[in-house]
């Protein structure tokens, strides 16, 4: 029996504003993980990123379950935390996973902090490779192999009919958008194709800022911190009076020391102004990276900024945590 080979690049929807219509087309959740690829051969377990990385050591329980199977697979999929408190995948505790590095401290999260693995196409099963049969088949084949009420570190995403109502549930409900698919399509590589596409939620934060890149000599933008952890640079959104504020607010609060053990790797370049009271604001973004960075940030409120730098070089008060 071969073995499954993996593809060169795994299948990626394409980003677009508008949702495709008609009855070639179906609807699935978003998940907010990791892409993952999974080998499965008769108890042999090889787990892969989206670069085609091998993840076993960070997902111990994903591997587990697969071991347990029996058969010839090849999936594809995304790792994901479930937050059963919002009920919806939560993206950083995952991130938080991919930097663990001690094998002792991935083994304590994967007890702690299960994850579980959403499995959304088949390419290859038994002896069968079937990447090259329609979408609507695959699934069916997969979902065939994994019925529900299996494993709960497996499940197979659900296809839906109807975009714009799936649409409007993943607004409402903060997920993290949709994806589309051509129902007879083939498995291609890569994204040169017309044959799915994603549709994102634009999503907020509330973020701690730093500290102030400068540039030039005067403020470019903010640096901000979210859930402990670098989130990267916004500037969309400031404009000539709050860069003049922001000047003047990081002199009169001008820090010795960053807040991180390292230099992100994108502000070496930078002169960086930290902040020694850092203060809370919200941003909007597209998705979070595998890097952990919010994906083209804005500010949320720009007014609210302008008035509460206005209000801190005029009455200093306590900093906001």
């Amino acid at each position: 029996m071969s073995k499954p080979v993996l593809p060169r690049e795994p299948f990626g929807p394409i980003s677009r504003d508008d949702i495709p219509k008609g009855d070639e087309w179906g609807y699935q959740l978003k998940w907010d993980g990791v892409r993952a690829l999974a080998i499965v051969d008769d108890g042999e377990v090889e787990l892969y990123s989206k670069k085609l990385l091998r993840k076993d050591a960070t997902y111990p329980e994903i591997v587990r379950t697969l071991r347990r199977l029996k058969g010839t697979f090849l999936l594809d999929g995304e790792i994901v935390y479930f937050d059963p408190v919002e009920q919806r995948p939560v993206f950083q505790k995952v991130l938080q996973r991919e930097r663990t590095r001690t094998a002792a401290a991935l083994a304590r999260s994967s007890e702690e902090q299960p994850v579980c693995y959403v499995l959304f196409d088949l390419l290859h099963i038994g002896r069968d490779d079937i990447r090259y049969r329609s979408y609507s088949d695959r699934l069916a084949a997969l979902r065939e192999a994994f019925p529900p009420g299996g494993d709960s570190a497996l499940l197979v995403t659900d296809l839906f009919s109807d975009g714009e109502t799936l649409w409007n549930w993943v607004e409402a409900h903060r997920w993290e958008g949709i994806v589309s698919k051509r129902l007879s399509a083939p498995y291609r590589e890569g994204k040169n194709h017309q044959d799915a596409f994603k549709k994102r939620v634009i999503q907020r934060y509330d973020v701690t800022a730093v500290g102030v890149t400068i540039r030039e000599g005067r403020a470019a933008s903010l640096v901000t911190v979210y859930d402990g952890a670098y989130f990267g640079r916004v500037s969309l959104g400031l404009n000539g009076r709050s860069r003049s504020a922001l000047d003047a607010y990081a002199a009169a609060h001008r820090a010795e020391a960053m807040p991180f053990r390292a230099l992100p790797a994108d502000l070496k370049r930078e002169t960086v102004a930290w902040l020694a009271r850092p203060f809370k604001l919200s941003v909007t973004g597209l998705e979070v990276t595998p890097d952990g960075l919010l994906r083209h940030p804005k500010l949320a409120d720009p007014p609210a900024l302008e008035r509460f730098l206005a209000a801190a070089l005029e009455s200093p008060g306590p900093t906001q945590r």
